[in-house]
C-alpha cells in the first residue's frame, strides 16, 4: 500500500516538474533530490529514471498550449524546440511528454500554402522534410519527404525510417547532385536504400531519371559514397571501342587514400585486340617539408593481327616525378627533382596520352639536384645533379651522371672580413670552383640498359679567378681580373696520318686514362652609365623621359696553348693539320692562337613616367617604353686579318600594358664574302651586311570580365606550353584528379551574384593569343627565311552556358597550316558536354564527352572518339 501511493505521488509530481521546466527552462535532475544514503530509495526497483537529461528551450510565434488532459504541449507558427543536441524548426511542434515523441509539420497561410516545413537537426545531421516524429529515449524517427544535403549530394526521400544517429532506411528516394533540389534536371531513383550520413547510401533497384523522364539504365544495385576525406574504392573505367585496337576499357582501376600525406592510384587499360596499358599516378605532401608527385605509364601495344602482314607488337613507357622541398625546413640542405623521361614516341602512340602539346613537344628534359651549403668562413657550396634531355624525333639521349659543383666564398686577403672593401688592393679577391661531370650520349634503344655505359667520358674543371674593381675620376668604373683552369680529363684521341694505301683519311683512336691540361687568361674593363632626362610641360600625359646608356669597353689577352697540339698528313700531298689531343672533351680544349682583342658594348634603356590614369593617384605612372637595346662587338689585336668580329643587336620591349612582347635581335657583319660564301678579309662595299636577324612576339589579350585562370595542366608537367597555343590537354573521362569542381561552384557562386536587369544585358568572357617566330639567314649570301610561322588560340563564352575556343597555326614558309584543334564547351547545369575536333592532318580526330560534372557521380558519363587513321 505504501509503495502503491509512493508511486501514485511521484507520477504526479514529476508531471509538474516538467510542465514547470517547460515554461521556466529550468535544468533539473530528479535524481539530485533524493538522498543516497537512502537504501529503501535505492533499492526500489519500481522508481523511473529521470524524464529531462537537459535544458529544453521552446519559442513560438503563434501561440505555445498545454494539455494536461493528453499531457501534450503545441506550438504554433515558426515553432522552435531545443533538447540536447536536438534541433527542431516548423510550422507546428507537437511535445508529447508522457512518451517522451515530438512530431512536427507544416501549418497553412491565408491563401491555403503550406508553409514553414519542419527543419530537423541532430548530431551533425540535417532533414528537411514535409513532417517529422521523433522519440527521445529511442532516438527512432519516420520522416515523409525528406530532404539532405551530404558534401554536394541531394538525397530526397518519400518515406524515411531513422533507426539511429548513424543509420536511416530510405523508401522511393531521389539522388542528385543538382542544385535545384525542388525539381533536379536529372536524378537516380532508389526504391529501397541504407542511408548512412557522410559515408554512403546502398540502395537496391536503381534508374537514371532525365527531366523526371525514366531511363531504360538500370541497375540491380548501387553505391553511392557520402564521405566528406578521401576515401579507398574502386575507379569505375571508361567503356568505348576502337576501330583499331576493338573494345576497350580505360582508366579503371583502384584508389588508394593511405593517410593525409600519402595517396595512389592504380589504373589500367584493357582491348580486345590483345593491347593493354597501366598507370600510377601518386601525390604526397607534408607541410613544411616537402611534396610531390609521381606518374608511371606503360602501354603493350599490338597492332594488326597475329600472322597477317602490317602486324607489330611494342612497349612503350613513360616516368615523371616531381619533388620540391620547403625553403624553410632545412636552409642549409634542398632537394628537388623534375624528371620526365620514356620511349621517344610515347606521346605519338599513346591511345591513353592523346593530348595535342605532349606530342608536338620535341624534347623531354629531367634534373635531380641535391644542393648543401657548409656554413662558416670560408662558406662552401657544393651541389649534385642528374640530368636527362631527350630528343624524341631524332631519339638521342644525353645525360650526366652525376654532375658535382663545388664553390668557395669569394675571400679577400687584403682586408678583414666585415672590413669597408674600398680601393684597388682591398677589393683583390679571388675564388675557387670545381666542377665535375659523368656524361652518356646514347640513343633510344639502349636507354637504361648497360650499353648505355660503353661511351660515357667524364671529367673535372678546377677555376680560380682572380679580379679587382675601382673607379677612375670618380664616374668610371674599373675591374681588372684573371681566371686560372685547370682540367682533368678521362680519355684523349690519337689521329693517325692518311692511309695511303686503301685512299683514306686516317682513323681516330680513343685512349683510355687520365690526362690534364691548363689554360689561363687575363682582362680589364672600364665602364660608365649616362642619364639623359627630358622634362615634358605641366599638365602633359608623359611628364618625363629617361635614356640609361651604360657603354663598357673590355681588353682580354688569352695566350697560345700550342704544346697541347699535334700533327697529323692529312692527304697523299703530305699537307699536314693541327688538333689537340683533347677534342672531344665537354669542357673544351686549349686555344692554339694568340688572342688579344678589344670589346665594346652598349646598353640602353629607355623608361618613361605618365600621368596616372587614376586621378586618386599622387605619383606618375612608371612604365618602360625599351626595356633594352644592346650593341657589342670585338676586334682581335692579334689577328692578322678579319680582326673585327659581326655586332650583334638585341633588343626588346612591352606594349599595351604588358599585353604585346617584343624580341628582335640581328647580326651585321662587315666583311664580304667570296662566291662560295666565305668571309674575305675585304670590306662590305654596302657597308655592314647583315648575316641573319629574327623576331619573337607574343600578344595575349582577354576581355575585362573573363574568369580564365592560369593553373598549370599536364601541358607543362609533361614538358609541354602552359598555355593552349597547341592544344589544349583534355581526357574529360579520366577525372580523377580534377579540380574543376571547385571552379565550377566559384563561377556559380559570380553567377548568383549579378543583379538582374530587366534589360537584355549579357557578357561574352573572351580571350585571345598570337604568337608569331620568323628567322632570316644570309651567312653565305643566301638572303633566305629559314622561318616564318604564326600561331594563335582563343575562347569565347557566347553565353554562361556555351563555349567555344580553338587553337591552329599558319606555316609562312610551307604554306600551309600547324596542328589545328576546335574545342566546344556545353554547360547543362549539373552535366557537362564537350567536343574536341582536330580537322585535319595526320592527327585528324573528334571526341565527344558528356556526364555529371560532380565527382560524387563521376561515372554517370557516355563518351565516343575517333583516333588518328593508323599511319603505314
Amino acid at each position: 500500500m505504501f509503495l502503491q501511493t509512493k508511486k501514485l505521488y511521484k507520477s504526479h509530481f514529476v508531471k509538474l516538474i516538467f510542465i514547470c521546466v517547460l515554461f521556466c527552462g529550468i535544468k533539473i535532475n530528479y535524481s539530485q533530490d533524493i538522498k543516497e544514503n537512502d537504501s529503501i530509495i535505492q533499492n526500489d526497483t519500481l522508481i523511473k529514471k529521470p524524464l529531462l537529461l537537459g535544458k529544453i528551450t521552446r519559442n513560438a510565434k503563434g501561440y505555445i498550449k498545454i494539455d494536461k488532459t493528453k499531457g501534450k504541449l503545441y506550438l504554433y507558427d515558426q515553432a522552435e524546440l531545443y533538447y540536447l543536441d536536438t534541433e527542431l524548426k516548423a510550422g507546428i511542434i507537437v511535445l508529447d511528454y508522457n512518451n517522451n515523441e515530438v512530431a512536427a509539420g507544416r501549418i497553412k497561410d491565408s491563401t491555403g500554402q503550406l508553409i514553414q516545413p519542419p527543419f530537423f537537426k541532430q548530431a551533425g545531421n540535417e532533414v528537411n522534410p514535409d513532417s517529422i516524429r521523433f522519440n527521445f529515449d529511442t532516438k527512432k524517427a519516420i520522416i515523409w519527404n525528406s530532404k539532405s544535403e551530404q558534401n554536394g549530394m541531394n538525397v530526397s526521400a518519400l518515406a524515411t525510417k531513422k533507426e539511429n544517429d548513424s543509420v536511416y532506411f530510405i523508401k522511393d528516394a531521389k539522388v542528385t547532385t543538382s542544385k535545384n533540389v525542388e525539381d533536379p534536371e536529372y536524378y537516380i531513383r532508389v526504391r529501397k536504400g541504407k542511408f548512412i550520413p557522410k559515408n554512403k547510401i546502398i540502395a537496391g533497384l536503381s534508374n537514371l531519371y532525365i527531366e523526371d523522364v525514366p531511363t531504360p539504365i538500370f541497375l540491380p544495385f548501387a553505391y553511392f559514397p557520402l564521405t566528406e576525406n578521401r576515401k579507398t574504392g574502386f575507379i569505375f573505367p571508361s567503356i568505348g571501342q576502337n576501330n583499331q585496337r576493338g573494345y576497350f576499357f580505360q582508366n579503371g582501376g583502384y584508389y588508394f587514400a593511405f593517410n593525409d600525406y600519402f595517396d595512389m592510384t592504380l589504373l589500367g587499360d584493357y582491348y580486345t585486340n590483345g593491347s593493354y596499358g597501366f598507370r600510377n599516378e601518386s601525390n604526397y605532401r607534408k607541410r613544411y617539408s616537402y611534396s610531390g608527385s609521381l606518374s608511371i605509364r606503360f602501354e603493350n601495344l599490338i597492332n594488326g593481327e597475329r600472322g597477317l602482314p602490317g602486324y607489330s607488337k611494342s612497349n612503350i613507357y613513360n616516368f615523371r616525378w616531381s619533388h620540391s622541398q620547403d625553403s624553410k625546413s632545412n636552409p642549409n640542405s634542398r632537394f628537388s627533382a623534375s624528371v620526365n623521361l620514356g620511349s621517344s614516341n610515347y606521346f605519338r602512340e599513346s591511345v591513353n596520352q592523346l593530348n595535342t602539346p605532349n606530342f608536338l613537344n620535341n624534347t623531354m628534359n629531367s634534373s635531380v639536384s641535391y644542393s648543401k651549403t657548409f656554413r662558416g668562413y670560408p662558406s662552401v657550396n657544393m651541389s649534385l645533379t642528374a640530368s636527362h634531355s631527350q630528343n624524341t624525333r631524332t631519339k638521342k639521349v644525353n645525360m650526366s651522371l652525376p654532375t658535382l659543383n663545388a664553390s668557395m666564398e669569394r675571400i679577400y686577403p687584403f682586408v678583414k672580413r666585415n672590413g669597408q672593401k674600398k680601393g684597388f688592393f682591398k677589393n683583390i679577391n679571388f675564388q675557387y670552383s670545381l666542377r665535375g661531370e659523368n656524361r652518356i650520349e646514347t640513343s633510344d634503344s639502349l636507354f637504361l640498359k648497360k650499353e648505355m655505359f660503353d661511351d660515357a667520358i667524364y671529367g673535372m674543371k678546377h677555376s680560380i679567378p682572380i679580379s679587382t674593381n675601382f673607379k677612375v675620376l670618380k664616374h668610371l668604373s674599373v675591374s681588372i681580373g684573371g681566371n686560372f683552369e685547370e682540367v682533368w680529363t678521362g680519355q684523349t684521341i690519337r689521329r693517325n696520318d692518311y692511309d695511303i694505301i686503301n685512299q683514306t683519311i686516317g682513323t681516330k683512336d680513343t685512349i683510355k686514362g687520365f690526362d690534364r691540361f691548363n689554360k689561363y687568361n687575363f682582362s680589364t674593363n672600364i665602364g660608365t652609365t649616362i642619364y639623359g632626362v627630358f622634362n615634358f610641360k605641366e599638365g602633359k600625359k608623359f611628364q618625363t623621359i629617361r635614356h640609361v646608356i651604360r657603354p663598357s669597353v673590355n681588353y682580354s689577352i688569352n695566350p697560345s696553348f700550342e704544346k697541347y697540339y699535334d700533327e697529323y698528313i692529312i692527304d697523299a700531298d703530305g699537307n699536314t693539320r693541327d688538333y689537340s689531343i683533347f677534342e672531344g672533351g665537354f669542357f673544351g680544349v686549349p686555344g692554339n692562337n694568340f688572342s688579344s682583342s678589344i670589346g665594346i658594348s652598349v646598353n640602353n634603356v629607355l623608361e618613361a613616367k605618365i600621368r596616372d590614369k587614376d586621378s586618386t593617384a599622387i605619383e606618375p605612372k612608371k612604365i618602360k617604353l625599351l626595356n633594352n637595346l644592346n650593341f657589342n662587338t670585338s676586334y682581335n689585336i692579334a689577328a692578322d686579318s678579319l680582326n673585327w668580329s659581326p655586332v650583334r643587336m638585341t633588343s626588346g620591349m612591352t606594349l599595351f600594358e604588358d599585353k604585346l612582347n617584343i624580341n628582335v635581335g640581328a647580326t651585321f657583319d662587315p666583311y664580304a664574302i667570296n662566291d662560295q660564301g666565305r668571309r674575305i678579309n675585304k670590306f662590305h662595299s654596302g657597308g655592314f651586311r647583315m648575316t641573319s636577324a629574327n623576331i619573337n612576339m607574343g600578344f595575349t589579350f582577354t576581355s575585362k570580365n573573363s574568369k580564365e585562370k592560369s593553373k598549370e595542366s599536364d601541358n607543362s608537367r609533361s614538358g609541354g606550353r602552359t598555355d593552349d597555343l597547341f592544344g589544349r590537354v583534355d581526357d574529360f573521362a579520366d577525372s580523377s584528379f580534377d579540380d574543376d569542381q571547385d571552379d565550377d561552384q566559384d563561377d556559380d557562386q559570380d553567377d548568383d551574384k549579378e543583379i538582374d536587369s530587366p534589360f537584355y544585358n549579357n557578357k561574352m568572357p573572351w580571350d585571345i593569343r598570337f604568337a608569331h617566330s620568323l628567322t632570316y639567314n644570309n651567312n653565305q649570301g643566301q638572303k633566305e627565311i629559314s622561318n616564318n610561322s604564326l600561331m594563335f588560340s582563343g575562347n569565347i563564352s557566347l553565353s554562361k552556358k556555351w563555349k567555344i575556343g580553338g587553337s591552329s597555326g599558319y606555316d609562312f614558309k610551307n604554306t600551309g597550316f600547324t596542328y589545328t584543334q576546335l574545342r566546344f564547351e556545353r554547360d547543362l547545369d549539373s552535366w557537362k558536354m564537350n567536343f574536341n575536333w582536330v580537322p585535319f592532318s595526320t592527327r585528324a580526330s573528334w571526341y565527344f564527352f558528356i556526364g555529371i560534372k560532380s565527382n560524387l557521380l563521376k561515372d554517370l558519363k557516355y563518351d565516343k572518339r575517333r583516333l588518328p587513321d593508323k599511319r603505314l
